[in-house]
């Protein structure tokens, strides 16, 4: 079922996009409202995927952002790059990798790769221009993950996630999103539904001796728009708990994001994570901060 969902929506992207969009940018939308990039590459919130489309292009443009985010907890580091396109304000393509590295014995070695691509497709309503009606903006995401390997543990025979009790070092996330911008009152709520297998966003694989089915896992966001520059917010995203090494538990934060203009922005956030493996049994918190140009 996920498999036919993905493939339906890259056939949407591949077939429909590129001839709805002029072949400039014209930076149309209003400031702030594609989002910020996510740790996974997509837009919307630092944490949650919103059903905004990245960029600043109108429906008939383009737009296009490039990102550094930093996360810095106790114990571990997470590191993502990478860009994302919207076309026609209707079609999102993201590539991303992260890097996770541990700090503290006895994982000060650990070093973790994974590759994202993100396809997302508005599928009905208007989070700017449908002010006067009920209905959010909708979109509907596909997240395609790859875990490259662990590195730093081959002395306790871990290599791959599938040594720590993941079924598969690959896979795949599909997300339905609901976004309302409510320019009167300066809010914007979100709400996202993920079906996933991933353990810590597939950076331990996915599946495990917990469960191996996809679960549906909540993902909220709301956001106080405090002037045309400057919005804050906070979100909370739960996840499933596959592994028993990995005691996974929700991740929620508090951001504030600035636009002093419409090819620039930065995000600030203290962000809590949850336990990450029995190894370093500590609930990791700590800054959050990511930077992002385009046009």
């Amino acid at each position: 079922m996920l498999d036919r969902i993905s493939r339906t929506l890259l056939a949407v992207v591949l077939a429909g996009a590129p001839a709805t969009a002029q072949s400039s940018a014209d930076m149309g939308k209003l400031t702030a409202t594609g989002g910020v990039i996510q740790v996974e590459g997509g837009g919307g919130g630092g944490l949650v995927p919103w059903a905004l489309i990245s960029g600043y292009g109108t429906r008939d443009s383009w737009g296009a952002n490039a990102h550094v985010t930093g996360v810095r907890t106790q114990d571990y580091s997470l590191d993502s790059a990478g860009i994302a396109v919207g076309m026609a304000d209707r079609v999102e393509l993201s590539l991303a990798q992260q890097h996770f590295r541990g700090s503290l014995a006895p994982l000060d070695q650990l070093h973790i790769r994974q590759d994202i691509l993100g396809i997302k497709v508005k599928l009905a309503g208007d989070a700017v221009y449908g002010q006067d009606s009920a209905l959010p903006q909708i979109a509907a995401g596909v997240m395609f993950k790859r875990n490259r390997g662990i590195q730093g543990l081959g002395a306790l025979g871990v290599n791959q996630a599938t040594d720590l009790g993941a079924r598969n070092d690959s896979g795949t996330d599909v997300y339905l999103a609901a976004t309302k911008l409510m320019l009167d009152t300066s809010l914007l709520l979100n709400a996202t539904v993920r079906a996933t297998r991933a353990n810590q966003m597939g950076l331990l694989g996915f599946g495990g001796d917990q469960g191996n089915r996809y679960r549906l896992m909540p993902e909220v966001s709301a956001a106080y728009l405090v002037n045309r520059t400057l919005v804050a917010g906070l979100e909370y995203r739960r996840k499933p708990h596959n592994l028993g090494v990995d005691r996974e538990k929700a991740y929620y934060d508090v951001f504030v994001a600035w636009f002093p203009s419409k090819q620039v922005s930065v995000t600030a956030a203290y962000a809590v994570l949850g336990d990450i493996t029995v190894f370093n049994p500590t609930r990791q918190r700590g800054a959050y901060l990511s930077v992002q140009t385009g046009f």
